[in-house]
């Protein structure tokens, strides 16, 4: 059986996200089938694509997909408490530039996304799996970032972030040793905060607590 990168802590699904559910996933979900998706097709049109993995309450990917209309946004969250939070915002935004998966991105990674398809992806805040012995069910593995990097177009991008000193390591050594991936802050070296990627909840809670956020930018070269 696959090892998973998360534990799902459904929690209690709001009436406003179980109705956010019921009324726009049809529209924006993407029910999860082990083929190729055709992305021109779901979104409607041929435009930048980002794959936003880990979307939490979808805070960050509401306030991307606004400000950037040009961009289509697929968005991969196991929790329904995020994606309805998600869908709920959506309507009340009025935007048509995402899409939803509810599965593990392990899956969507290897089986459903075209090859040469992505302009950036984003990583922040995975689970840290702090202990020794879990940090064989961290997202950041060698064989998931070399196949990661296969869906992303040349000069594509990947952003990483965590609160975590030994996770942010750990990533480092995975992405610098990764075929085609480029350090853009050097090799061995970490980048500066993003200006435009907004505050998450992870992120605040950080700030809080007075954690330093590592970044990581990457950029395929092949």
């Amino acid at each position: 059986m696959p090892i998973k990168s998360y534990v799902l802590r459904q929690g209690r699904l709001t009436k406003a996200q179980a109705g956010a559910i019921d009324r726009h996933w049809h529209e924006f979900g993407i029910d999860y089938r082990d083929q190729v998706l055709d992305l021109d097709e779901i979104f409607g049109r041929y435009a930048p694509r980002v794959l936003d993995i880990g979307t939490g309450m979808g805070e960050a990917t509401l306030r991307l997909a606004q400000q950037h209309p040009d961009n289509d946004y697929l968005a991969v969250e196991v929790h329904r408490p995020g994606i309805g939070r998600l869908l709920y915002g959506m309507a009340e935004r009025g935007l048509s530039n995402i899409r939803i998966i509810n599965h593990d991105i392990v899956d969507v990674v290897n089986r459903q996304l075209p090859e040469e398809s992505l302009t950036s992806v984003y990583i922040h805040f995975p689970d840290p799996w702090p202990k020794k012995r879990h940090h064989k069910r961290r997202l950041v593995q060698p064989s998931f970032i070399n196949k990661l990097a296969t869906l992303m177009k040349t000069e594509g991008q990947l952003y990483l972030a965590t609160d975590a000193q030994d996770l942010a390591e750990f990533m480092l050594a995975v992405c610098d040793a990764a075929p085609g991936l480029i350090n853009e802050a050097g090799r061995g070296n970490f980048s500066p905060r993003p200006l435009w990627r907004p505050l998450t909840k992870f992120e605040e809670r950080a700030q809080r607590l007075n954690n330093q956020v590592w970044e990581l930018i990457y950029c395929r070269r092949i």
